[in-house]
């Protein structure tokens, strides 16, 4: 891991930690063989099932039962039933050891009272009594129990339950009321349940619009410019005008789009005619099933087919008439959708199940943890966080619960996914529920973000166990913040070390990507028709994954222009050129003589390979090998976190952050537009001359032999013709001695003035000269 320098690498720097985990311990029991990436948590488990012969309370001989379970200051309660003594709740409700500050447990049935609540009968147990369940043991048998008056005295009716102390590892967890969520409205319990969500699977539509026949324009007297318009699901594409102006036009066009299984919305097509500026006349539209269209596994041409067109009128229903549209529709589905950002992908495989290759291995990660944790809102005038987490990797996302009023919340959860390319990233990020509560008045506010982690599998070494503490960074326009530390336990296991090694000769997208490529504004725009698919989906799950941090995880704004990000990529290349260019340095120091014994050096095993030529591609190689085992001393031993120097994101001037997380389009005043607008230009203006220059050399190598320059040319055509009859006649060997003697040559006899070929190099002409 690189770390940032100065006063920031402490603070923003991954931090190794030594949670108190399953994984690697010698003895292992059933648990901690299953569920080892995380600190166990000791739960009191309440299974409360139904109850029978309750009496009646009410003076009209009904009773509506309900069920609270009492341990100390915490105190869950189930639904009530109006009007039965027979109920049946089965709820179970966790009760987490760490707070319990009582010694008995009381489960009590009420009656539910406009005044007050009617006291039935009750249940109490010794927790010091309570047994303890170690899964994968079958889960405890629930027994009657007779209820007991505020005496003790035995009443009538019974209620059965199930009392145990187990582990967050307990399939009862996930869906019990646990004591975090006492303060919490029930009708917000759902929401703060830790949950496993599954992304739609998608499709492209591929759209292919050839001609269509007979059309009737109302207007006969002009000539008809014609377009097709395909909506699916409200996104809309179109066709450009028909080149051919009449009633049969022409446009064999290819339109792409997304659609999620299962399908909701149908493929609507609509032939349009441009009658005025900004008006379009429907001329016929046709309605497509996409369950009846064909689904495509490969780059094989799909069969053509004629679709009537139907005539709109308003207030009366579509009239079929003669018109017809000539179509090729296809699922294509040997590619791989993309609803990440590239460079993070989770997931690279076809949309075709068919076409998948088997898994290589498993990733595990345990949440355990975070620390520090900003308050993120206020509630009764103080600030508080309510986090939870949520994790992406391919299909499967994850949600945690909700720890409720914690800025040091203890998640312990530990989830599995399918791992089919190492080359993959998995995201992790901490929010704010917004739904227990935003604001004084409690009303719902959205889901703040806390910050985000990503971490790619192939910098994982596989079986080995990383604990660390990850920085919870943010940049906000004020700068960037660290808004605490998510503590995270990581396990690749490979199943196959040579299906994986196998995988890095494979081309990292499906081959549809390669036979039929698409454009980069193509690709752009149906990874945001992707997210937005996505985004809609999951937040009508239950409960819903809300639609901003589906956003927040798949870096939705990523493609927004950013004068931070622009100085960061260019410093980037700037390093990767570094290489080359302190090769160049010490080349020049070579030639120079600076260090007499080096260039000596150099000499000999120039000589060497000169006289010896088959001795130079081992020779790279086995530098290449050396300068690999040399740097194994300094490999990372820690997998890669966001560096915020590498970012720039320590250093971003406020303007430029100002500028990062405006509205598009802008919001600010066109004074503030202006000066920006001038400052792009600028930058755009050396980026512009840097290019412009990159163009020119390559042109001036085309001038060589174009005749742009006949004296050049001759000059050039006559020298590469000497040249091959004296390079024909000499010795490699020796060409090569007097080639490297001569650039290795003493200062002495070097002249400071460019050299002879670099002149004429220079004096070639480019098309610089035909630019307006």
């Amino acid at each position: 891991m690189q770390r940032a320098p100065l006063a920031h690498s402490h603070e923003f720097a991954l931090k190794e930690t030594s949670p108190n985990i399953g994984a690697g311990a010698v003895t292992r029991d059933k648990l901690s063989s299953t569920y080892d990436l995380v600190e166990q948590m000791q739960y009191l488990y309440v299974r409360v099932v139904k109850a029978t012969d309750l009496p009646a309370k009410d003076v009209t001989g009904s009773l509506d039962p309900y069920v609270e379970v009492k341990l100390g200051n915490f105190k869950g309660v189930t639904k009530h039933f109006e009007k039965k003594s027979n109920p049946e709740w089965n709820q179970v409700f966790a009760f987490s050891k760490d707070r319990i500050q009582a010694s008995v447990l009381e489960v009590i049935v009420k009656d539910k009272d406009v005044i007050s609540d009617d006291f039935v009968g009750r249940v109490w147990f010794d927790l010091n009594e309570i047994p303890r369940r170690v899964p994968p043991d079958s889960p405890l048998a629930p027994q009657w129990y007779r209820l007991e008056d505020r005496k003790g005295v035995k009443t009538k009716g019974e209620l059965m339950l199930a009392v145990w102390m187990g582990t967050q590892a307990d399939e009862a967890f996930p869906d019990s009321w646990h004591s975090d969520a006492a303060m919490v409205g029930s009708e917000a319990v759902t929401n703060i349940r830790s949950k496993v969500y599954l992304s739609p699977k998608l499709w492209y539509v591929r759209v292919n619009v050839i001609e269509a026949q007979d059309l009737i324009p109302s207007d006969k007297s002009r000539y008809p410019e014609v377009f097709v318009k395909v909506n699916l699901g409200g996104k809309f594409v179109r066709t450009r005008l028909s080149q051919s102006k009449n009633i049969n036009p022409m446009w064999n066009e290819d339109l792409m789009l997304v659609a999620a299984e299962p399908f909701e919305d149908p493929l609507i097509l609509s032939v349009e005619d441009r009658v005025g500026p900004n008006k379009d006349e429907i001329l016929g539209r046709c309605v497509i099933p996409l369950q009846v269209v064909q689904r495509r596994l490969d780059h094989k041409p799909v069969n053509s087919r004629w679709f009537n067109l139907e005539k709109h009128v308003e207030g009366e229903k579509e009239s079929k008439f003669a018109s017809k549209i000539h179509l090729r529709l296809c699922l294509d589905g040997g590619f791989h959708v993309l609803d990440e950002s590239t460079h993070y992908s989770s997931d690279l495989r076809p949309t075709a199940k068919q076409l998948w290759k088997p898994s290589i291995g498993i990733l595990e990660v345990g949440i355990i943890s975070a620390v520090g944790l900003m308050p993120m809102k206020t509630r009764d005038g103080r600030g508080t966080t309510d986090a939870y987490c949520v994790a992406k990797y391919g299909q499967k996302w994850i949600r945690t619960r909700t720890i409720v009023d914690s800025f040091t919340p203890k998640w312990n959860e530990q989830y599995t996914w399918e791992v089919f390319d190492p080359c993959t990233v998995i995201t992790i990020g901490v929010f704010d529920n917004g739904r227990v509560g935003g604001g004084d008045k409690g009303s719902e506010t959205k889901d703040s973000r806390i910050g985000k982690v990503r971490i790619r599998l192939s910098t994982l070494e596989a079986d080995r166990v990383y604990t660390h503490s990850y920085p919870l960074l943010v940049l906000h326009t004020s700068g960037l913040k660290k808004t605490g530390e998510v503590q995270l336990a990581v396990r690749f296991t490979s199943s196959s070390f040579i299906n994986m090694l196998y995988m890095y000769s494979q081309p990292l997208l499906p081959k549809m990507h390669y036979i039929h490529p698409l454009s980069v504004i193509q690709l752009d725009s149906l990874r945001h028709q992707a997210i937005q698919i996505v985004s809609m989906r999951l937040s009508r799950a239950e409960p819903p994954l809300r639609k901003e941090v589906v956003e927040y995880m798949l870096d939705v704004d990523s493609h927004m222009w950013s004068m931070r990000r622009s100085k960061a990529n260019f410093f980037r290349i700037m390093k990767v050129l570094g290489g080359l260019i302190a090769f160049g340095r010490w080349f020049d120091q070579i030639c120079n003589w600076k260090n007499p014994i080096t260039t000596i050096l150099i000499h000999v095993l120039f000589i060497i390979l000169a006289l010896y030529p088959e001795l130079i591609l081992p020779t790279i190689f086995l530098y290449l090998f050396l300068i690999g085992i040399w740097n194994f001393r300094w490999r990372p031993r820690h997998p890669p976190h966001m560096d915020t120097r590498l970012s720039h994101a320590d250093a971003a001037l406020p303007d430029e952050l100002d500028e990062e997380f405006d509205s598009f389009p802008t919001s600010r005043s066109p004074d503030i537009v202006r000066m920006r607008y001038d400052r792009l230009r600028s930058i755009a203006g050396r980026v512009q001359s840097v290019v412009g220059d990159l163009g020119t050399q390559g042109e001036r190598f085309q001038s060589l032999l174009s005749w742009r320059d006949p004296r050049a040319t001759t000059l050039f055509v006559t020298f590469c013709f000497i040249a091959a009859i004296v390079l024909y006649v000499t010795p490699f060997q020796v060409v090569s001695l007097l080639s490297g003697f001569y650039m290795l040559r003493h200062p002495r006899f070097r002249r400071r003035l460019p050299s002879v070929p670099l002149n004429f190099f220079r004096r070639m002409p480019a098309r610089s000269d035909s630019m307006l």
